[in-house]
Parts: C-alpha cells; structure tokens; sequence
C-alpha cells in the first residue's frame, strides 16, 4: 500500500497502559466514524506497515484508545510512539457534491464568472490559515482562496470547480 492510495488519519500520541494500549489524535471532525476499525495502516520508516486492532474506543471524544494485536507490553507501545496511522483512500465517508476532499479535486479546471478558464488544480495549500487552490495556467501558478464565498458550484462528474473571485485577483499573476 502507497500513502498516496492512502490518507493521514492520525498520529499516536501517548501510551494508555502497561498492557501496550495507546492513544491516537484524530485528524477528523468525526472521529465516531473510526471507532470500529478492523485494521490501519501505521508509518513505520517510510513503509506503511497494516496492523490488526484487537479493541478500539474514543477517549475523551477526540482520542482513539486503540489495542493492537501483537503489542503487548510498553516497549512494543514505545516503538509506535509519534507514528503516524493511515487508512485506504475507500474508506473516506461520501461527501455531499458541493463538498469534497483536497486529494480528489486534483486535475479539476478552475472557471471564474467573469475571467472564464482560470486553469488546472496542480494542489492544494492548506499550510497558511486559509487553503488555497494551487491552479496552473500554461505554467504559471495562480492561488484562488478556498473560500466558500468564492466557490458557486463544485462539478464532479465534470470536474470542474466554479468561483466567482474578487475582481483583479486572477489578473495579479498574470500581470508582468
């Protein structure tokens, strides 16, 4: 499995018991949803290593108290501390169509009601307080807010995201 069929679903943080049980920060609004998980995927080195959970409960709503087969004492616990947990891409939750997940819009076209074509998602910045699109135009790069007030109407059976940007935003790239 590749992280990139992957995506990040949290990082062990601290250790639960002397028996290896430890706690996981959830990268979720919803962190109900992994309560019952079979298996994960731990980051191990750059490998992504599936390991079997024997018992998982939330914990203290935003912490995932999980037992591993296999990790039984404190020093199995230790040698997982700081890692990170990945599942398979198919296990996202179905977003209703004007949401969607940063992984799935790359390779969408960006169209502004006034500008037309802005160009292709190359990415997703989400590094600064506000994501941004990363959109390519004929090799220059554009950044459009991901703002909800921008965003008329997400298209994915077209994939194309249409926006309605502050006039002169678009025109600040192009501009020699």
């Amino acid at each position: 499995m590749n992280k990139k069929d992957c995506f990040f679903l949290g990082k062990i943080v601290k250790k639960y018991s002397f028996k290896g049980e430890l706690l996981a920060k959830l990268d979720t609004d919803e962190p109900e949803l992994y309560e019952n998980l079979d298996s994960l995927f731990i980051d191990l080195r750059g490998n992504l290593v599936p390991f079997f959970i024997e018992s998982s409960q939330l914990h203290k709503s935003e912490l995932l108290r999980i037992k591993f087969e296999d990790v039984d004492t404190e020093a199995d616990a230790d040698s997982l501390m700081k890692s990170e947990l990945y599942l398979p891409l198919d296990f996202l939750p179905e977003l209703e169509d004007d949401k969607f997940y940063f992984h799935e819009i790359i390779g969408f076209t960006v169209e502004d009601s006034s500008f037309g074509t802005v160009g292709v998602i190359t990415g997703v910045n989400d590094s600064t307080a506000q994501a941004l699109f990363e959109i390519d135009r004929d090799g220059i790069q554009i950044l459009i807010p991901m703002n909800d007030e921008f965003i008329e109407k997400v298209d994915k059976p077209n994939k194309t995201i249409f926006v309605n940007t502050p006039e002169g935003l678009i025109d600040l790239y192009l501009e020699e």
